[in-house]
């Protein structure tokens, strides 16, 4: 016996102006999941399932979703579909078919945005975060972090960007274009309060373009918040963390001391 039912399954928020899933051509979609499609739903990949039906997955609002299209072709089941012991059908298909293609793409935008390292570049466990310059918050995350840092097992990546005050995108701008930014940004976080660090009044056009970059990378995750934490987890998914983590949470993000 099977069961069906709704669950909206979101591990992390992800701007649909930043994913691009290839989705599956129109011309192989039967009419009924076309008309679910015409409502908004991105149809990516399809999947066997039990009981003659056919399994669809999607995206719609930024989550992922299964569909399931009826035998006869005429109807189409929406939600998670479990098994007469409980287990959930579904899960393997939206985390092989949806999650991790947006997580690997999310990833790789990270990688190539204009972010300052903070550790070994060799590190293990690697860590981005969307990271302004007044806040209190993405400090105490650093001070939080500097045992695995300064123990050579994580690399921060600080994507420097400017929400927080008038003077937030002319301070990340002064990191970006120091001589060494690491050694800046590590003399700014160490003095906390206390920094002397200044907005750049005159910005480079190069390093204004990595700052803007990086504004509308946080725009594109639907980020309205510093720091927004990111970093795989033991199952080598991607998670994200809003503001300075718990100290249980703290060791999922960053791995044992």
């Amino acid at each position: 016996m099977l069961r069906l039912r709704l669950r909206h399954l979101l591990t992390l928020t992800l701007g649909a102006a930043l994913l691009h899933l290839p989705s599956v051509q129109a011309e192989e979609l039967p009419e009924a999941i076309k008309k679910i499609e015409a409502k908004g739903a991105k149809i990516v990949g399809t999947f066997d399932a039990p009981d003659g039906l056919r399994g669809y997955a999607a995206q719609y609002q930024n989550r992922g979703m299964t569909l399931y299209l009826t035998p006869d072709g005429k109807h189409v089941l929406l939600g998670n579909l479990y098994d007469a012991d409980g287990n959930d059908l579904s899960s393997a298909p939206l985390q092989k078919l949806v999650y991790a293609p947006m997580a690997k793409e999310v990833w790789g935008k990270m990688e190539a945005s204009s972010w300052i390292g903070d550790g070994n570049k060799d590190a293990p466990r690697v860590v981005y975060l969307f990271s302004d310059p007044n806040c209190p918050y993405c400090n105490m995350f650093w001070e939080q972090a500097r045992p695995w840092v300064q123990a050579g097992k994580v690399q921060l990546r600080h994507i420097m960007v400017g929400i927080i005050r008038e003077d937030s995108p002319g301070k990340s701008a002064a990191l970006l274009a120091a001589k060494d930014p690491q050694k800046a940004l590590e003399e700014h976080e160490k003095s906390g309060k206390g920094s002397s660090l200044k907005a750049l009044k005159d910005v480079p056009p190069a390093v204004q373009a990595k700052l803007a970059a990086n504004m509308k990378l946080m725009e594109d995750l639907e980020l309205a918040a510093t720091p927004a934490i990111f970093y795989m987890d033991e199952k080598g998914q991607l998670q994200q963390q809003q503001g300075a983590p718990s100290p249980d949470k703290l060791l999922k993000i960053l791995g044992p001391k």
